[in-house]
């Protein structure tokens, strides 16, 4: 439980409540136990309103807090407390923060096998069938859930937390708030092969991958996503990233701070991506080459080259019943031909 000074605190460090000014002792000292929809939210619980769309449910809604702006204020139920915010969908995902599910125990378990020359900070949570390997450093307060496998001369930051089952591999960095889910591999080696002249008989020279992965700080990467570690120099993850499930990052990519990539995204080698960019799901990203800042690339567009100005970009087509979309082949064919 929390109370709505509390919830407050919480949501000001994104932004203010515009009305905290209003509010007594009696209110600001009123138990919270969770988050709900407008109309099933309980009677101490929160809720919020950020599309006009959703506004009849909230006359009869009985949540004990709703995030409003201002616009909406005077259509709180009197029973319900009116918290006035900016963006109340930011305000909301502040606020979510306050209830989830926290295991980290500050426990080591019995079963983890953690090398003598590894640095374990303070209240730091290790599960069973952990591995952690020589000179790894894992920082305050970190949580490391079962069977998780961190490698020789791995630095981890502060307040990480490692979902089951995930690798990451020798002498990578992973920054402070840093959030890995089921199965991601990190560092991984990259896929660098040297043709021989005859591949069929003398196969592949594989290139020995000897670069690092270098993840920033409040990075949140999705299951089984892969991130390689770059041949020569690092493969770069900035500050704030957001990475989905299922996204393949290949040796030597650079992800500029506060970018955001969907689902089954791929992106080849040596590649760099700006600041700020949002990549939809199933987009596949050509190698050696760069996406400026502030660039967003819609659901399976291909890019094959450079971009060198902000905006949106797609590629494809959406779907049309097959007659059509044969006839539509048929003509992007001959305009081939010309």
């Amino acid at each position: 439980m929390i109370t709505i000074e509390q919830l407050i605190l919480q949501i000001e460090q994104r932004q203010p409540v515009l009305n905290k000014a209003n509010l007594n002792a009696a209110v600001l000292n009123k138990k919270l136990s969770g988050v709900g929809s407008l109309s099933h939210a309980k009677d101490d619980e929160i809720s919020f309103l950020s599309s006009a769309q959703f506004e009849a449910s909230l006359a009869n809604s009985n949540a004990a807090v709703i995030l409003v702006t201002p616009k909406f204020e005077a259509l709180v139920p009197k029973s319900s407390v009116a918290l006035v915010v900016a963006d109340p969908y930011l305000a909301y995902a502040s606020s979510s923060q306050l209830f989830a599910y926290c295991a980290n125990s500050g426990h080591i378990h019995s079963s983890a096998v953690i090398a003598s020359s590894a640095v374990i900070g303070k209240n730091v949570s290790i599960g069973a069938f952990c591995v952690i390997g020589e000179a790894a450093i894992i920082g305050d307060n970190s949580c490391l859930d079962a069977h998780v496998v961190i490698e020789d001369g791995v630095v981890i930051g502060r307040s990480a937390v490692i979902k089951p089952h995930t690798t990451i591999a020798h002498h990578c960095v992973i920054g402070d708030f840093v959030r890995l889910h089921s199965g991601v591999s990190i560092g991984s080696e990259g896929f660098g092969f040297a043709a021989t002249h005859d591949r069929s008989e003398l196969g592949w020279e594989r290139i020995a991958q000897l670069g690092r992965v270098v993840i920033g700080d409040h990075v949140r990467i999705g299951s089984q996503t892969c991130i390689d570690r770059g041949a020569v120099d690092d493969t770069v993850i900035g500050n704030h990233v957001i990475i989905d499930n299922l996204v393949q990052i290949a040796h030597n990519v650079k992800i500029g701070d506060g970018t955001a990539i969907a689902a089954k995204t791929g992106i080849a080698g040596s590649t760099s991506i700006g600041k700020r960019c949002i990549i939809g799901g199933a987009v596949g990203i050509n190698g050696h080459i760069t996406i400026c800042d502030d660039v967003t690339l819609s659901g399976m567009t291909m890019v094959t080259k450079s971009i060198k100005s902000a905006g949106a970009y797609s590629s494809g087509t959406t779907a049309m019943p097959t007659p059509n979309w044969r006839r539509a082949a048929v003509r992007f064919r001959k305009l081939g031909n010309k």
